[in-house]
């Protein structure tokens, strides 16, 4: 009885997984690990694997396109918005993926049970030639999945020159490539079968394919750094120039102008930077994503020849590398910019310190020398004031005396008077001067 009312009491302060209110975002999160699961696949069997490169309104219309060729052969199509999608094509299998900026085709072709790359594929499969192409063609690649047979080499199939030879999946298959592309375009890929379950087939088949692709996407940033490493070295070079000619020019003129060059460096810097800069961060991460899945095939050497591994880090490793130190040159050149920019503003707010300092100065005696003037005016003012006020009294006491008024001397008279006159007008001045400077 207790036992079965403390069960109640945990569910009901548990509530079942159904009334939980579930992230907007969970259910594609708990899909994604499960969004391209290995196919099983039979042997003998032949893949044509192609990469395109589509932006987002090109992925969209390659889609539609897709659909609407699934529906017109009575077989389910993509959905809106989906990502990947498996069809089958009477004997052909179709497996279809868009990533964030290509898009890849993977034909199933039932193996003709002749010699491997025997004919070779007359351009593409005929459903690939019904389908408008998605974007630029990048990876076009040519996988055989034969039985073992041990006295069948290798050389006939391949240029021996660059050949890499692996045993992989603990000894259950060999797998061995050129990475060439041979004249009708694609890259070949040869599989012998010795002990693989379909499953594992299946996975081996599809992690191959991904080291092709993701080999010659990561190889993309080589252009961009071939195309970036002259603006690289350009900019260098003016900005060695540009602080060489700052130890040997002065002034605020010079400066400004050395400023402006700088300045419209650094903004042909910072586009650069932000075009290369994503697709050398592109490559950094499609190599990863190549070694994760040279990891992942365990790959052992077979009778002396190159690994994969091997192979790749003597000529993709290298290219990634220079890729690698084209953004390290970016990024110092950025920094030591901004330090000159710096210095060199630095300079400028001096200069320009230095002048309104000198203008103040300039300022502070004109206003002296204004006072002064102002002083000496207002001396003259006050004597001239009084010269007429002295004349007024004059006239008023001339005035005076011939109306029969008792007035003394009127010289003497307008001669005592002056001082008065002198005293007062001072005094009026001052007191509106005051009063100006109170307002």
């Amino acid at each position: 009885m207790d036992d079965t009312r403390n069960a109640a009491e945990v569910q009901a302060s548990h509530p079942a997984p159904s009334r939980l209110i579930a992230h907007p975002d969970r259910g594609t999160i708990l899909g994604e690990v499960h969004a391209r699961p290995f196919a099983p696949m039979a042997t003998p069997s032949r893949v044509l694997h192609f990469a395109f490169l589509t932006d987002g309104e090109q992925a969209a219309a390659d889609r539609a396109a897709l659909a609407r060729f699934c529906a017109e052969r009575g077989v389910a199509g993509p959905l809106e918005g989906a990502k990947h999608h498996r069809a089958r094509l009477n004997d052909t299998g179709l497996r279809w993926e868009q990533h964030s900026e290509f898009t890849t085709y993977s034909w199933e072709l039932p193996a003709n049970g002749g010699q491997p790359f025997e004919p070779p594929p007359t351009m593409l499969p005929q459903p690939m030639l019904e389908l408008p192409q998605p974007g630029p063609h990048l990876v076009s690649v040519d996988l055989h999945l034969i039985v073992e047979r041990p006295t069948e080499g290798f050389d006939r199939l391949f240029d021996a020159s660059s050949l890499a030879v692996v045993s992989v999946d603990g000894g259950a298959a060999m797998a061995a490539t050129d990475f060439r592309a041979c004249a009708d375009g694609f890259v070949r890929i040869l599989v012998r079968d010795r002990a693989l379950t379909p499953a594992q087939a299946g996975a081996l088949v599809q992690r191959l394919l991904e080291i092709e692709t993701y080999r010659t996407l990561a190889l993309l940033g080589l252009p961009e750094a071939h195309r970036v490493g002259p603006f690289v070295r350009s900019t260098e070079e003016a900005l060695v120039r540009i602080a060489s000619t700052m130890t040997r020019t002065d002034g605020l003129a010079a400066d400004n102008a050395l400023l402006d060059e700088m300045t419209a460096l650094a903004a042909r810097l910072q586009a650069e930077a932000t075009v290369a800069g994503y697709r050398f961060g592109a490559s950094r991460a499609y190599s990863d994503i190549v070694q994760q899945r040279l990891a992942a095939i365990g790959e052992q050497p077979h009778e002396g020849w190159p690994t994969i591994s091997a192979f790749l880090s003597r000529r993709m490793a290298p290219a990634m590398r220079t890729c690698q130190m084209l953004v390290g040159r970016l990024a110092d050149l950025s920094r030591n910019l901004g330090r000159a920019s710096n210095l060199l503003r630095t300079r400028v707010d001096v200069a320009l310190e230095q002048q309104n300092r000198d203008l103040l100065a300039a300022m502070n005696e004109r206003t002296r020398l204004q006072l002064r003037l102002q002083h000496t005016v207002e001396g003259l003012s006050v004597a001239a004031i009084a010269y007429y006020v002295v004349s007024l009294f004059g006239y008023l006491a001339k005035g005076a005396k011939e109306a029969g008024w008792p007035m003394p001397d009127i010289g003497v008279a307008t001669a005592l008077f002056v001082p008065v006159a002198l005293a007062g007008v001072w005094l009026a001045v001052r007191r509106i001067r005051r009063g100006h400077h109170e307002s």
